[in-house]
C-alpha cells in the first residue's frame, strides 16, 4: 500500500521473478519468472489462478493491452508471445507469436486501441507489430501517428532528450510516462531518477534530478493516479516514493 506501506498480500513463487503486469481492472497480477513460466494471481487476495510455460529462458517485460483482452509477454529467447484473456480473467491463452528480433526483447508497449505494439531489444532494435496478426509493420512512417497507452521504451523520436552527452545503450534501464502524457522518469546506472517534460523531441533534454539510490535503478513507474512515482534499487534492493 502506498500510502501506509504495509504488505496487501504476497504469494510464493518457486523461482526468480522477473517481471510483473497488472490487469487494467486490478483483478489479475501476472508474474514473470527467469524460468520462461508466468504465473496469475488474483489482484485482491494474491490467490492462485492459473500459470502458464511457453517462452525457454526469462520472461523481461510483460503488459496487458488497453482493453484487457490481450497480454504481450517479451522473452530473452527473442520472441513476443500474445495470450488472449477470457472476460472472467480466469483463462489465459497464447493465440500467437511474434518473430523478429535478434536479442532478448526488454521493453513493451501498446497502442491506445490495442491494435498495435512496439517492442525494445537488448541490442537497441525497435520493431513494430500488428497484435492480433502478430506480423511485424516494416514501415515506421505508417506508425508516426499511432497513440501510445505507455511509453516505456528508451528509444524513439519522442524520448531522444533522455539520452545525456557521451551515454552508451546500456546506461538508462528504465523509463515511464505518466498517464497524461505530460512527464517522464528515468532510472539510470549512476544510481539517479530523473524527471522530463514529456515529450523530448530535443537531445539533452533539461531535467529534475534526484538521489535516493545507493545502487543502479532498476525500475521507475508513476501510480495510476500519477500523484507518486515508484523507484526500485538494485544491490540496494530498496523501493523509494517520490512526490
Amino acid at each position: 500500500d502506498a500510502t501506509s506501506h504495509d504488505v496487501v498480500w504476497s504469494a510464493p513463487v518457486a523461482d526468480e521473478a522477473s517481471s510483473v503486469a497488472i490487469h487494467p481492472t486490478g483483478d489479475i497480477v501476472v508474474v514473470g519468472l527467469k524460468t520462461g513460466r508466468w504465473i496469475v494471481f488474483d489482484g485482491s487476495s494474491g490467490t492462485y489462478i492459473t500459470s502458464g510455460f511457453d517462452a525457454s529462458e526469462a520472461l523481461d517485460c510483460l503488459k496487458f493491452s488497453p482493453d484487457g483482452r490481450m497480454l504481450g509477454i517479451g522473452s530473452h529467447d527473442c520472441q513476443i508471445y500474445i495470450y488472449s484473456v477470457t472476460d472472467d480473467m480466469k483463462t489465459v491463452t497464447r493465440f500467437g507469436k511474434c518473430s523478429g528480433h535478434s536479442s532478448a526483447v526488454s521493453h513493451l508497449d501498446w497502442s491506445t486501441d490495442s491494435q498495435y505494439m512496439q517492442t525494445l531489444s537488448a541490442d537497441y532494435e525497435l520493431l513494430f507489430w500488428k497484435a492480433k496478426t502478430c506480423k511485424q509493420m516494416t514501415s515506421p512512417v505508417t506508425m508516426r501517428d499511432v497513440v501510445w497507452a505507455t511509453y516505456s521504451c528508451p528509444l524513439g523520436f519522442t524520448v531522444v532528450g533522455i539520452w545525456p552527452e557521451g551515454a552508451d545503450g546500456t546506461d538508462i534501464n528504465t523509463v515511464h510516462r505518466n498517464s497524461r502524457s505530460s512527464l517522464l522518469a528515468t532510472g539510470d546506472d549512476f544510481n539517479k531518477v530523473k524527471l522530463f517534460r514529456y515529450p523530448l523531441p530535443q537531445p539533452r533534454s533539461q531535467c529534475h534530478e534526484a538521489t535516493g539510490h545507493s545502487s543502479h535503478v532498476t525500475n521507475v513507474q508513476f501510480t495510476q493516479d500519477d500523484s507518486l512515482l515508484i523507484s526500485t534499487g538494485g544491490k540496494d534492493t530498496s523501493i523509494l516514493q517520490w512526490q
